[in-house]
């Protein structure tokens, strides 16, 4: 049945009148940031530095009303290029982004990957963390000094673990400890693991004689009594640990690890302002600011095309670390 014009001429009013609020209730309309159906993919194991970073962005993130019901997993395998070959082959998907950091620049070098960081759209990093030296709560060595004197009599028999793959931060940051004690770094016995969480058993089951690993993935194990720290490895010490950096036990190391987001291949000029702008708004939360001073994460947020140069500029960075290590 035709309805007659009064009547749709009121209908159209109505739908003027009601459609406006209910496409700008909550904060994430209003700027423009809901993406239903966003996924969020880790590409190493739970409790790692990529996922703790994955999971709490997501949650502060939907505690903000920027977005809701986004979908974090797991994709582990060969230090994050397994995840990266994954997200690269997602062509144009403006629902799916990555967790990364220096290590995938590391292990798409050291793995040769097919795939690089220059294939994704660049979207952001979102912090910067120093590693931590650390060591069961049962060790024999109480100091980074002792640590050392024993890692310089016999360097293979002192096996160090990182959460991943030689090129990565907790691969870099040892073997420049070991130069600085005057150990070749060729003699360094490095077991990567991929991400923390995996390193953490290792750890406290002496299966290592220390690890290296990022400030945030082992801050509650460190309160707690389990793991014992020995040193941090950037310029200054961290406010929460009773523990020096490497260049005032007399290590010349100033080393920092940082994390941040990357998304497929050949998305829209839209779509790629759309996640930027959702990160732009989660790193202006007060749960976000938060969470950056819980989990000790420094901020070093920087968006889309200084993102990209900086992701350049760090595999350059890297491919001159190794060499200068002779590895």
């Amino acid at each position: 049945m035709r309805l007659s014009t009064p009547l749709a001429l009121f209908g159209a009013a109505v739908l003027v009148l009601v459609g406006p609020p209910l496409l700008t209730t909550g904060s994430g309309a209003e700027t423009g940031t809901q993406i239903p159906g966003l996924r969020f993919m880790v590409p190493n194991t739970p409790g790692g530095g990529y996922d703790i970073t994955a999971r709490t962005a997501a949650k502060n993130a939907e505690d903000a009303e920027l977005t809701h019901n986004i979908e974090v997993f797991n994709l582990p395998g060969a230090g994050g290029t397994v995840g990266l070959s994954r997200l690269v082959s997602e062509h144009g998907n403006g629902k799916l982004a990555m967790s990364m950091g220096l290590g995938v620049v590391g292990a798409v070098r050291s793995n040769d990957a097919p795939k690089t960081l220059a294939d994704t759209t660049p979207i952001a990093r979102l912090t910067e963390e120093q590693d931590v030296v650390v060591v069961s709560k049962d060790s024999p060595y109480e100091s980074v000094e002792q640590l050392v004197g024993a890692w310089k009599a016999n360097p293979g028999k002192l096996p160090v673990g990182g959460g991943s793959s030689p090129g990565g931060p907790d691969h870099l940051a040892p073997m420049l400890m070991a130069k600085a004690a005057g150990i070749a770094p060729k003699d360094v016995n490095y077991i990567p693991f991929d991400g923390g969480g995996e390193l953490l058993a290792s750890i406290l089951g002496n299966k290592v004689a220390f690890g290296v690993s990022g400030v945030g993935e082992y801050l509650d194990q460190i309160k707690a009594g389990e793991l014992r720290v020995l040193a941090v490895t950037g310029p200054e010490r961290v406010d929460e640990l009773d523990a020096p950096t490497l260049k005032e036990s007399g290590y010349d190391v100033d080393f920092t690890n940082w994390r941040g987001i990357v998304a497929p291949p050949g998305l829209s000029d839209a779509e790629r302002d759309k996640l930027v702008r959702l990160v732009q708004e989660l790193h202006d939360s007060p749960e976000w600011q938060k969470s950056l001073e819980t989990n000790g994460w420094d901020d070093a947020f920087l968006t889309g095309a200084k993102f990209g140069d900086f992701l350049d500029a760090q595999d350059k960075r890297v491919v001159s670390v190794l060499k200068e290590l002779g590895l």
